[in-house]
Parts: structure tokens; sequence; C-alpha cells
């Protein structure tokens, strides 16, 4: 009965409610994208872009605009403008992406203190999935399935594209046009998981969810399967256990999410030994 009484009591809440939806929602979406980044090795262009709206979120605030669609057209600019940097000059991409999100966050902290005033605009550094509403909830839900759809229409485009930029053109695919169309899918999935865990820490569901299954996996099926369980299981938890423990709900899922990795790895760890260890007597026997 206390087990039980352990997630009925969260649940009991309609804030809680809205929390665990809009976090198992973003963490799906998270998990899938994460396989790709980790596969295209595009650890830093999420971190960049995640960084990269901010700006976008204090102008958005602003004017009187939707912040989402601030974050959204913020990030969107940040990996355009890399894109073309990249294609027009000699700096490396890697270079270019430290330069341009470090210019852009110092450019919205920079706005944020001379606004001043609202302190609210504080939980999209920190995440804030406690105080969604309805309308933030659907919105959240929708932008999510969309991503979904979107990647599962295309996932063998977006899989060859990330392993061989040569194949798909010989195939017949734009690789600029795949290289830019997962740019927005990231995009638009850091502006949704920013709410729940924020900017500072959205980097870490797109990138722990896909290397733990890269780590368990050989197959891609399999990668995404595993990535997206993984997320939603400690995206679930994540949220029950801020809730008793009266912690952060944002760093207890990425907290979570670390520690899946450290076990999967320290589950390869072990097989692996046993299974040298296995190959030594077998080797030690027939010789």
């Amino acid at each position: 009965m206390q087990f039980i009484h352990y997630f009925s009591e969260p649940l009991s809440h309609v804030f809680m409610q809205h929390a665990l939806i809009c976090a198992v929602a973003v963490g799906a979406v998270c998990a899938v994208l994460s396989c790709f980044v980790i596969l295209k090795g595009w650890s830093l262009m999420g971190d960049a872009i995640s960084h990269a709206v901010f700006p976008g979120v204090v102008l958005a605030f602003w004017t009187g605009l939707p912040m989402l669609l601030g974050a959204f057209l913020a990030g969107l600019f940040c990996a355009v403008s890399v894109g073309f940097l990249k294609s027009n000059t000699r700096i490396k991409e890697d270079t270019l992406m430290g330069v341009v999100f470090s210019g852009m966050f110092a450019a919205g902290l920079l706005t944020f203190s001379k606004m001043g005033g609202d302190q609210h605009l504080k939980h999209i550094l920190f995440g804030n999935i406690l105080g969604i509403d309805q309308a933030m909830l659907w919105q959240t839900v929708l932008i999510c399935a969309l991503v979904l759809a979107v990647v599962l229409l295309k996932v063998k485009d977006f899989l060859l594209y990330c392993f061989d930029v040569s194949h798909a053109r010989v195939a017949g695919l734009s690789p600029k046009l795949l290289h830019y169309g997962l740019l927005v899918l990231l995009s638009a999935s850091i502006v949704v998981a920013m709410q729940a865990v924020g900017v500072i820490l959205v980097v870490a569901m797109l990138i722990s969810p896909g290397i733990t299954a890269f780590v368990l996996c050989r197959r891609f099926a399999s990668m995404l399967l595993v990535a997206v369980a993984s997320s939603c299981l400690t995206s679930f938890f994540g949220v029950i256990v801020s809730y008793h423990l009266d912690s952060a709900t944002g760093a207890t899922i990425v907290l979570l999410q670390a520690l899946v990795f450290v076990l999967a790895m320290s589950f390869v760890q072990v097989k692996q030994r046993l299974a040298n260890k296995n190959f030594a007597m077998i080797h030690k026997k027939s010789a």
C-alpha cells in the first residue's frame, strides 16, 4: 500500500499530472533525437542551440511575443548561422559553435540584466515544469508529436545522412536539406525541453538517452527503443522523486539519466570481463 501511495499522492495534484505528461513527452522526443545527435557527433551543436535560445526568450518577453516562438527563432538562427559560416570560412565547426552560442548566450544575459524586474525568466535557465498550465501542456504535446512524426517518416533518410553523407547524396537525397531539417527538429525539441529542465540541463536530455542506448545496443532500431524507454522512465521517476524530496524536477530527471548511463556502462564492462574470462578458460582447455 505504501508503494502505491508513493505514486498516487503526487498524481492527485493537477500540476503534477501536467508535469508528468510533459516530462514523458519531452523525454520521448529528446531520446529519439539524441540517437541521431550521438551518431552525427552533434553533442556540441545541441549545447550551442540550447544556450542560444536564451536571448530569443528574453526578446520575446520584452516585445510581448510568445516565448516559445522567440526561443525557436533564436535556436534556428544559431544553427543556420553556424552552417553558413562553416560553408563560407575555413574555421572548424566546433570553433564556430563555441563562438556563436557563447556570444548569443552572453547577449541574452546582458539583455536580461538590463531589463530587470520579472524573475520568472530565470525559469528558462533552470526549468519550470511544475508551473505548466493546460494551454502550455497541449502546446508541448503537439510540438513533440509533430517532431516525432517527422522523424519517424524520414528516419531512414536521416540515418543514411548521419552515417554517410556521400552515400545519401548518391541515393538522390539532399544532404543540405537533411542537415537543416535535423537542425530545425533539434531546435524545436530544445524549445519544449527547456520548460522541463531549463536551458542549462537540456543538453543532457539530448545526450544521455542516446549514449546509454549506444553503449547497450548494436542495431539502430534497438538503440531507439532503449533510448526512449530509459528517457521516459527516468522522466517519470524524476517527477515523482522530486515531489517527495522537494528537489528541482529538471535536475532530478537529469541525475537519474546520468545514473542509468553509469549502470549501463558498468553492465557492459562486467559483461566484457566475463566474456574475456570465459574465452581465456576455453583457450586454456583447448591448449
